[in-house]
């Protein structure tokens, strides 16, 4: 198993965890965005991590409405959105 690696990046989007209602962790395949979301969440309680490559993810936005409303007091990551 791989350590983790900590990325410049961190702090700032820490940071910017208490700015900004949304924001988006884009770059090439295979980059570690995945892995760089998940470290960061793992520090809070109030994260729903969501990764629609999973099918059982996946079924929770067929009505998104429904979801956030349920969900309306945590923060939520989705991985792989483009699902």
């Amino acid at each position: 198993m791989q350590s983790y690696i900590d990325r410049l990046v961190e702090p700032v989007l820490e940071e910017y965890f208490n700015i900004f209602p949304v924001i988006a962790l884009l770059g090439p395949r295979q980059c570690g965005k995945s892995t760089l979301a998940k470290h960061i969440i793992e520090k809070y309680t109030d994260f729903i991590y969501l990764d629609l490559e999973k099918p059982s993810d996946l079924r929770k936005m067929e009505d998104p409405e429904l979801f956030f409303q349920s969900n309306e007091t945590k923060r939520v990551c989705i991985d792989e959105v483009q699902y």
